[in-house]
Order: structure tokens, then C-alpha cells, then sequence
């Protein structure tokens, strides 16, 4: 599933250059594309690791404790530990994936639907450890991928 949704991340822009740069995705709203670290930062195998590691390790680990630990069952019920791990109903499914999918900026329609999936992978599986896990391998694979191909838009 995590090289699912690396591959899921990367295709529009891969099937259709310059899909990014459409109102749509590249606006006031949701921002533009750009790459946040300078030619010489990008040139530092240090900086690329230290990045890759973050996150491959950091990313995955507070991003699903915050969305699928916390909120999916925090906005069914404000006592949320009293739920079991992947508790979620209709709504606060579909707003966690939203959220999830503008957290990502210019990239929302690909955050959004990976915000779908993890959110289906947590109400069926009721394991952090395992989404951790698939967000993991996807945020890696893609961090190998733009180091390979320097497409650094993809990091922003």
C-alpha cells in the first residue's frame, strides 16, 4: 500500500506535465509549487539524508498520531480514548481526509486521496503501527525518488 500511494502521488504530474501549475492546485488558496530549499542545501548529501529520515521516520509518526489517532475519533467524541483505535463514522471520516488533503497544499487532490485510503487502512485494519508503517515506506520511496530524479517540487 505505501508504494500504492507514492504512485498514486506522483502520477498527475507524471502523466501530465504541468498539471501542477492549473488554478485548480497553484492558487492564492492552496499556494504554488515551489522548492524550499536552496541549489546549495540540495547539493549536501548531509541536508538529503537528514530529510529523507525525517521524513521516512518523523512525518509518519506525528502526522498519524495527530490524524488517525486523534482526530478521526476526537471528532466522533470529544472523550476519544474512550473509542477504539480506528473509530470513526461518515463525517469525521470525510473531514479528516479534507483536512488531511489541504495540509498538502498544491498537492491536495493526491493528499486527499491518500487521505481517504489511510483513513479506509485505519477504520479496517485499527492499527497505528501498520499506517505508520505505510506512511513510511510511501514518504521514503518518494524521498528516494526525488533525490534520484531531482524532481524537488515534490518536497516543497
Amino acid at each position: 500500500m505505501g508504494i500504492g500511494a507514492f504512485v498514486l502521488w506522483i502520477a498527475p504530474d507524471t502523466l501530465f506535465p504541468g498539471w501542477r501549475q492549473h488554478w485548480l492546485f497553484t492558487n492564492s488558496i492552496m499556494g504554488e509549487v515551489r522548492v524550499s530549499l536552496t541549489a546549495e542545501q540540495l547539493s549536501s548529501p548531509v541536508l538529503l539524508s537528514f530529510r529523507t529520515v525525517s521524513a521516512s521516520l518523523m512525518v509518519p509518526i506525528l502526522e498519524e498520531l495527530f490524524w488517525r489517532a486523534w482526530m478521526l475519533r476526537w471528532l466522533v467524541k470529544n472523550d476519544f480514548e474512550t473509542l477504539p483505535m480506528g473509530t470513526a463514522d461518515r463525517q469525521s471520516f470525510w473531514i479528516v481526509a479534507a483536512l488531511f488533503a489541504v495540509e498538502h497544499g498544491p498537492y491536495w487532490e493526491v493528499g486527499l486521496l491518500t487521505g481517504l485510503l489511510w483513513n479506509w487502512w485505519m477504520t479496517r485494519t485499527k492499527s497505528l503501527g501498520d499506517l505508520i508503517f505505510v506512511h513510511a515506506v510511501t514518504n521514503l520511496v518518494l524521498s528516494l525518488y526525488v533525490i534520484w530524479t531531482k524532481k524537488w517540487h515534490f518536497w516543497m
